[in-house]
């Protein structure tokens, strides 16, 4: 055999030896895990996260109920007030639970007063429906501009964290890995977070000024109906 023979049959042996041994296993990690390597500083960003998820349910829910608005209510409404059944009227917006209703109700009550009087009444009621409806609004907001400090503050750690094992441990991918977890964690959860609570307090204050200007046409014409003369 030769010394050719002996190489090549050396060579096949070895890739043999190397396709039937078992392959290292791919290192995964979940996103608990990549989560956690956030440090201390995703607890006060978890607590952001709950309390920007209930916030925004809960005023959603408080939104969406207080748009639903019965479509023959202002028909009726003027109906009843061009016959001077201002009672009817009343009991007609009594019965119905919207914003709007609240500020016609309020207007039909001061009906007997002069214009600016009715006028300044719903006025005031309006604003007090608006203010219900933005109740806690500004919780979203406030997430929105502290969240990303949060991540920011991560960013912060991590550094100190790199740089303490560097000095410590010198300098290779290991000691160095701790801190960028840490600071690329961090940082990318705070403005995950600050987006999503800006987003969604954009979309809930949209949807309000839409229940506000409801609010405004209703008044409008109320006082438009309260003024005609009786025929």
């Amino acid at each position: 055999m030769t010394l050719l023979s002996v190489l090549l049959l050396q060579a096949d042996t070895a890739m043999k030896t190397i396709a039937a041994a078992p392959a290292p296993p791919v290192e995964k990690i979940s996103l608990l895990n990549l989560l956690m390597e956030g440090g201390a500083l995703m607890i006060p960003l978890l607590l952001c996260s709950i309390i920007m998820v209930y916030v925004f349910v809960e005023r959603l829910l408080a939104v969406r109920k207080a748009s639903v608005l019965d479509p023959t209510l202002m028909v009726r409404t003027q109906q009843l007030v061009e016959s001077r059944n201002i009672t009817g009227a009343l009991v007609a917006c009594k019965n119905d639970k919207s914003p709007v209703a609240r500020v016609l109700e309020k207007g039909l009550s001061r009906a007997d007063r002069p214009y600016e009087q009715i006028e300044k009444s719903m006025e005031n009621a309006g604003r007090l429906q608006a203010y219900q409806l933005e109740k806690n609004l500004s919780v979203l907001s406030t997430i929105a501009g502290i969240a990303p400090i949060f991540g920011f503050l991560g960013t912060i750690a991590g550094m100190i964290i790199l740089f303490f094992n560097v000095q410590h441990q010198g300098f290779s991918l290991e000691t160095i890995a701790g801190g960028i977890y840490t600071k690329m964690v961090t940082s990318a959860t705070g403005l995950i977070i600050g987006l999503l609570a800006y987003m969604g307090y954009a979309y809930l204050n949209a949807q309000i000024n839409k229940a506000i200007n409801r609010m405004e046409s209703a008044s409008v014409e109320l006082l438009d109906f309260i003024q005609q003369p009786t025929h």
